[in-house]
């Protein structure tokens, strides 16, 4: 069964997905699968851009049979070396042995790490800059390292003005027939797992994106072509504008994410309190459960809203463990420029705020507010949550 689709009259989608995978990266819950792209150039010379995972290596090879048409395969471009990208690499090179590998000096470094073959004599190292001709097609090598693997780089067809973008511009979920993101109602059904995709898998490097969207606006952009989800050939302002938000860290609305943990409900009570006056006061809020909820979703929505407020009872004398945990995940996605308020409960000792305080230590960027509601058991009077609601709706 062939999924190959044209992308332009020249330049094919040989990429595939997998629908049954539960973890991306045995990390992140994939409800909706994912895909894994690659694209084959045909001109004078043929060239691949980029392979797949191995769970979609079949997929590719009857794809790339049917679009070469008995042709042979010139070059396979390596952009980025994670496996989900580069797990088929040999096969496709031992099918293919007059191919030509094009790839940086550091995923040639990882091609030996990882399948234990030099294969110096067969690559053709390039970098910042550095070009390749196929014939009609140009392809121009944009270095975008920690994006978010050292190795990565991007490339620019300047025949058809598209960029094959890597890991960036990615999205979870299979693309259900689909190729291009104008083909789905992509804000509806897609732009929250694309949200999800980039803060959880690149988040931490804002900067390092900042840098490549700079390069980016010097190209004559028509399509991109990223390694995970749809092509954009259409209303490409709108994926470019998020990641400019995204990586520079600007909440996208006025609003609350409030996380909470709770042992027997009682910080849930307080939380949900919280959420009413908040709403009372025209205040947008997602609430989550840390306990029930995988944090990547979490994570996402602290980087859509201006504020986050984390309530946690107190347990052990700290934190409640999966408060712990998620604060942890927070910190180690370099979020900034948020107001973050606490909740604390305790029957005898309410220590889970301090806690709270050390652990988000390590967030250089975020603006802990002074205000603190402790809950001494079970919520008896919201005159501090009264006083806390004021202060977000005033600092969203």
């Amino acid at each position: 069964m062939y999924t190959a689709r044209k992308v332009t009259e020249d330049i094919c989608f040989v990429g595939g997905e997998d629908r049954r995978l539960n973890l991306f990266e045995n990390v992140y819950p994939v409800p909706q699968g994912v895909s894994y792209n690659a694209y084959l150039i045909l001109d004078e010379k043929t060239c691949l851009m980029d392979c797949v995972d191995k769970s979609a290596a079949e997929v590719l090879f009857e794809n790339l049979d049917r679009c070469l048409g008995g042709r042979g395969l010139d070059y396979v471009v390596v952009q980025h070396m994670e496996p989900d990208h580069s797990a088929a690499l040999m096969r496709v090179l031992a099918r293919y042995p007059e191919a030509k590998l094009v790839t940086s000096k550091k995923a040639l470094d990882m091609v030996s790490r990882f399948f234990g073959k030099d294969l110096t004599e067969r690559a053709v190292i390039v970098g910042e800059g550095s070009t390749l001709s196929l014939g009609r097609h140009s392809l121009r090598f944009v270095a975008a390292p920690m994006v978010h693997w050292p190795e990565v780089l991007m490339t620019y067809d300047e025949a058809s003005g598209a960029l094959f973008t890597a890991d960036a511009f990615g999205t979870f979920g299979a693309l259900d027939g689909a190729v291009f993101a104008d083909e789905v109602d992509f804000d509806r059904d897609y732009m929250d797992e694309a949200r999800r995709y980039y803060t959880n898998i690149v988040g931490k490097y804002g900067a390092q994106v900042q840098s490549v969207l700079k390069k980016a606006a010097g190209l004559d952009i028509k399509m991109l072509c990223p390694l995970h989800g749809f092509v954009w050939r259409k209303d490409l302002d709108l994926i470019l504008d998020k990641y400019q938000k995204w990586s520079s860290y600007t909440a996208e609305e006025a609003g609350v994410t409030l996380a909470y943990g709770s042992v027997y409900g009682n910080t849930e009570n307080a939380a949900r309190a919280l959420a009413s006056l908040l709403r009372e006061r025209g205040v947008k809020v997602r609430m989550f459960d840390v306990s029930v909820t995988h944090p990547s979703y979490i994570i996402a929505s602290c980087f859509r809203y201006s504020a986050i407020v984390l309530a946690a009872p107190t347990y052990n004398n700290g934190v409640f463990v999966n408060m712990e945990a998620f604060i942890n995940d927070l910190t180690a996605h370099g979020l900034k420029g948020r107001k973050v308020a606490l909740m604390q409960n305790g029957t005898w000792v309410p220590n889970s705020a301090a806690g709270m305080r050390k652990l988000l230590e390590g967030a250089k960027g975020l603006d802990i507010m002074e205000e603190t509601v402790t809950v001494p058991s079970a919520l008896r009077d919201d005159a501090e949550l009264i006083k806390l609601a004021d202060a977000l709706a005033a600092a969203v």
